[in-house]
């Protein structure tokens, strides 16, 4: 098939977001003509994920807003997460990046693994039959990430081009009992001594699950089913909080654990 004017603006809009991540550059506005339609921006985001070095082991969820939810047509949006931006956490904290100039997050959340094979051919999804994919749930942290600042001031359509505002996860500890216990987690952010944000499943419109829930249908019909061990950074429980170099931040799941992170400076990556 011939190339359109607007594929061939969607190629370099992916190849400079992609670019620009490697290098640890920001980028000084969006660097294309901005998507009217999540398809065209997914559109873009596929060719972002063909040219981005690593392999794609998981996906992150975010809300639209409210008011752009009937024009848009849905209530989430997802982003491609590569196996080299995923962190385990560790005692002593976890150094993720910031892109100077860039825009930089840290949203706790709940981060759950599919534990078998999606059928291909299953395109809707009920909570329960998403609720039953899922083989483990752990206390996590998306580090939210890109070099253009104005990412979120954007748009949905503007998130979804760079794998949703994506840099990363830090996955936790696993919640025992997950089930039974989730909409009763009680969540707190707190970057440099301040408490920014608490929260909790119930946070997210639909709760986790229907994140997860989300996800399975939004993958099945881009025709790329989920496989068993995908993770799914469900939504941020206590908002997205902004930070910059040198912040340090804890999120703390009540009753379960805490994760650490500093944010450092990104140093260019091939």
């Amino acid at each position: 098939m011939a190339s359109t004017p607007a594929m061939r603006d969607g190629a370099s809009t992916a190849e400079t977001f992609v670019q620009s991540r490697l290098a640890a550059r920001a980028v000084d506005g969006f660097p294309g003509v901005i998507p009217e339609t999540m398809d065209a921006a997914y559109a873009i985001q596929d060719q972002a994920i063909a040219l981005y070095p690593g392999r794609v082991v998981g996906w992150k969820v975010g809300g639209v807003a409210p008011a752009l939810q009937a024009k848009l047509g849905v209530h989430r949006l997802a982003g491609a997460i590569f196996d080299r931006n995923v962190w385990p956490d560790a005692p002593e904290g976890v150094v993720v990046p910031g892109i100077p100039g860039g825009f930089t997050a840290v949203e706790a959340e709940f981060i759950a693994r599919i534990g078998a094979d999606a059928d291909p051919a299953k395109l809707d999804w009920t909570i329960d039959e998403a609720t039953d994919q899922v083989d483990a749930l752990f206390i996590g942290v998306e580090i939210a990430g890109s070099p253009l600042s104005e990412i979120n001031d954007l748009g949905p359509t503007v998130v979804a081009t760079d794998f949703g505002n994506n840099a990363g996860i830090i996955v936790g500890e696993a919640i025992e009992n997950w089930r039974d216990r989730l909409d009763g987690i009680q969540v707190e952010t707190i970057i440099d001594g301040v408490s920014v944000g608490t929260g909790g499943s119930p946070s997210l419109a639909g709760g986790a699950m229907e994140s997860v829930r989300f996800l399975l249908e939004h993958c099945a019909r881009r025709g790329m089913p989920l496989k068993a061990g995908t993770l799914i950074s469900t939504g941020a429980v206590t908002g997205v909080h902004r930070v910059q170099i040198g912040a340090r931040a804890v999120c703390e799941f009540k009753g379960l654990g805490q994760i650490f992170c500093t944010v450092e400076e990104a140093a260019p990556s091939e």
